[in-house]
């Protein structure tokens, strides 16, 4: 991300950020930080904007979301630029980890929210049926405030806010203050494609502007991001009761069984722990390796690792994006060093203006480590031996984190045996990282990873009310069971749960 400089306040009252190069510290220009009354403002014209919205066909609004990849294609390399000025990522992993799957994203969405929020009737089952209709109704929740991180800056902006209008509400969007052009850059596509201004907005700073939007008259909050900042976003949801997703931080593990295609393995461990160096809250952070195949798995990490080029231009890594992730990636290592781990790779920050660290590999790794517990978010591949697979999957479990996992194997019913022991959002066989680029999967975390979910349909649902409304059948002026009760009331009664689910022929049919 970019690398932030506060300058004094101005006339006005906004305090500014001078944004600078993760690449080589040249200056990115100023952004001016947005009030409690510029986001107070925001809200108030989401709010009178959102009815109008919401009172379009869904088809109506799919179809503008739709439009949206038309200019996303046209304005790619614009787009690109933006996140490569401000994070330095190499351009293959701008169009791969940004560009596909927003396109992606917005082609699925669009396709699905005619389907997925259509009121309509529900079946009713048993005695019920009788005597009531059932409909289901998905009402907006009004305004949603979007809250996204530096490391994916556009993707991670544009997958919420489409699926928030969708469902019919208005959205303003905060991204990070460190990459604030990129996550722009989803408003600016969803504007060109006919979404109204006022249905959604941008406000740009720190965190006294996110904690701006999160005390407003927001209906729901979508947060990616730390876990100390979700922890005060879920207090402040809670005190309103209302709605909030949290998609917070990872230490994911990574299970190389002893059938394992090590190749394979091997390559996927350098990559998903290195990619978008390593910043990636799916990102591969702990290795355990049966022991049986360490020497040779360990064998071709070095050798994958040490094939790994990093530099300003397209490389296969780009810098860090945050001036302070170097001390964290240096403290952990130097932790790791002194607790009896072995550097074999890199573990040196490079030379130079740029925030550049080399791709590392650790070996005899503990969990008496940092490494192995706090979030590094650094090209670091983290190995572990292990006796067998069960142990693997005690040490995976044994982490505060629970987003991800992945299991190295060429079987996949092992795969299913060892992902149902694994407290984890998500499990992915031979790969990581991916599930959250499929749209289908109820993506999202568990323990200090997070609460709801990010993707599948349970998350377009999750931006509505479902209500149901339930009809009478038929035209008696009372029900059965009103006032007064009688004696054939209680016989009545009694009689359905004698016969009905006394009965368990009857009670199959009333199911």
């Amino acid at each position: 991300m970019a690398i932030v400089e506060p300058l004094a306040e101005t006339a006005d009252g906004h305090r500014r950020l001078r944004l600078h190069s993760p690449v080589d510290r040249h200056s990115l220009g100023e952004i001016a930080v947005s009030t409690k009354s510029d986001v107070e403002g925001a809200l108030e014209r989401a709010r009178a904007a959102q009815p109008a919205w919401a009172a379009l066909p869904v088809r109506e609004r799919a179809g503008i979301v739709r439009r949206a990849i038309d200019v996303l294609v046209a304005r790619r390399e614009e787009i690109v630029e933006t996140i490569r000025d401000e994070t330095g990522k190499p351009r293959a992993e701008a169009l791969a980890i940004e560009i596909v799957p927003s396109c992606d994203f917005l082609n699925h969405w669009s396709k699905r929210a005619p389907g997925d929020l259509k009121d309509g009737r529900r079946r009713t089952h048993g005695y019920i049926r009788p005597m009531k209709k059932l409909y289901v109704h998905h009402q907006p929740l009004g305004v949603v405030g979007v809250i996204t991180p530096w490391n994916a800056p556009f993707v991670l902006s544009l997958n919420p806010v489409a699926q928030a209008l969708l469902a019919g509400n208005s959205v303003v969007l905060k991204p990070s203050e460190v990459t604030p052009r990129s996550g722009e850059w989803a408003v600016r596509v969803l504007h060109e494609a006919g979404v109204p201004e006022d249905v959604l907005q941008v406000v740009h700073g720190d965190g006294s502007t996110g904690a701006a939007l999160v005390e407003g008259t927001v209906d729901k909050v979508c947060f990616t991001g730390s876990v100390a900042t979700g922890r005060s976003i879920a207090t402040a949801c809670a005190r309103r009761l209302i709605p909030c997703t949290l998609e917070l931080g990872g230490k994911d593990a990574m299970i190389v069984c002893a059938d394992a295609d090590l190749e394979r393995a091997a390559a996927g461990a350098v990559y998903l722990s290195m990619f978008n160096t390593g910043q990636v809250c799916l990102s591969v952070e702990r290795i355990y390796v049966v022991d049986s195949v360490a020497d040779e798995f360990i064998r071709l990490v070095q050798e994958k690792a040490q094939a790994v080029t990093y530099g300003e231009g397209d490389h296969d890594m780009g810098p860090l994006f945050s001036d302070r992730q170097p001390d964290i990636v240096n403290r952990h290592l130097a932790d790791a060093r002194k607790k009896g781990a072995t550097v074999t790779v890199g573990g040196v920050q490079a030379g130079g203006e740029g925030l550049y660290f080399q791709p590392t590999v650790v070996v005899d790794a503990t969990h008496e480590m940092d490494l192995m517990r706090e979030e590094t978010f650094g090209p670091v591949a983290a190995i572990m031996r292990v006796a067998d697979e069960d142990e693997a999957i005690r040490w995976a479990n044994d982490s505060e984190y629970g987003l991800g996992g992945s299991v190295f194997t060429r079987d996949g019913a092992k795969a299913r045996r060892i992902a149902a022991k694994l407290k984890t959002g998500s499990v992915v066989q031979n790969d990581a990282a991916v599930i959250y680029g499929v749209a289908e999967a109820p993506f999202g975390g568990r323990k200090n990873s997070g609460v709801g979910r990010v993707n599948g349909t349970d998350s377009l649902l999750g931006f509505t009310h479902v209500q149901p409304v339930l009809l009478s059948r038929g035209r008696s002026r009372k029900e059965s069971l009103w006032y007064p009760y009688t004696a054939k009331t209680v016989r009545n009664l009694d009689g359905l749960v004698r016969l009905g689910f006394g009965n368990r022929l009857l009670r199959r049919l009333l199911s």
